[in-house]
């Protein structure tokens, strides 16, 4: 089974990350699927806007702390690499993607996944839909853009309360404070992204691809996605990092020692 489905329609790609028993969350090989997709997509002259959403209850849960944890117990560097090799280019192809892009965000979405929905360039979320800022949980740091992008969506106190605290938005207040732009019943999300990507497809995509470049596609982001890579580096070699992620995997309170 593919772990990412591609569908397209009326001149819209829907991108669906499909591990849904593990609330889609990222391993290396759907990291390196979508990654390529996206890529590929931002230059195919038939695709004039893009939907990306999650199989199953959730929209993504992040990075596969399963896979993260037996790779740092084998010793394997890949972990404190997959925020310059993966969640960086990603990022930036998808703000960089000359055509609109919409997240269908029709569950749960939580770190790099909930990074994702805040490079998207609109969001509609489901009812039920929570946004959670977790990378403090397991003793890390934003990644996936999200120091740069979820700021200039809700500013900078609500975002470094979702990054301290660590305690989900939900679907309302997301709509509330400008997280999302748009919440449907739960079940409605992907079409209703998708009838809104149609339209989209049907508009001026050179002017849209033109608005995002002036919008967003500037050194600010390419500044903090470096320092992104540099800070989860050095997170990501903490002691309290691996007592984390050991602690969530066998499902025990973390005992975080500040090292």
């Amino acid at each position: 089974m593919s772990e990412l489905l591609v569908d397209d329609a009326d001149g819209v790609r829907t991108f669906t990350l499909n591990r849904p028993e593990s609330y889609n969350s990222f391993t290396v090989a759907l990291k390196e699927q979508l990654l390529a997709a996206v890529q590929e997509t931002a230059a195919d002259p038939s695709v004039r806007a893009v939907v990306l959403t999650g199989a199953g209850k959730a929209f993504c849960a992040g990075q596969d702390l399963k896979e993260h944890i037996a790779l740092l117990e084998a010793g394997d560097p890949a972990p404190l690499h997959t925020v310059e090799q993966h969640y960086n280019p990603l990022v930036k192809a998808i703000v960089g993607m000359p055509k609109p892009v919409i997240a269908a965000v029709n569950g749960m979405a939580a770190g790099a996944g909930a990074s994702l929905a805040y490079a998207s360039d609109l969001r509609v979320a489901a009812a039920s839909a929570k946004f959670l800022m977790a990378f403090a949980n397991v003793g890390l740091t934003a990644d996936s853009g999200a120091s740069w992008t979820l700021p200039r969506l809700i500013g900078h106190g609500r975002a470094m309360e979702m990054m301290l605290l660590a305690q989900p938005v939900g679907a309302e207040e997301a709509l509330r404070i400008g997280m999302v732009n748009q919440v449907v019943p739960d079940g409605e999300a992907l079409s209703t992204a998708q009838a809104l990507a149609r339209k989209l497809a049907a508009g001026p995509t050179t002017a849209y691809a033109k608005i995002k470049e002036a919008m967003a596609f500037t050194g600010e982001l390419a500044a903090a996605l470096d320092v992104e890579a540099r800070t989860q580096a050095e997170a990501g070699a903490t002691a309290d990092h691996r007592e984390a992620v050991a602690a969530f995997v066998e499902k025990r309170p973390a005992q975080f020692k500040g090292r």
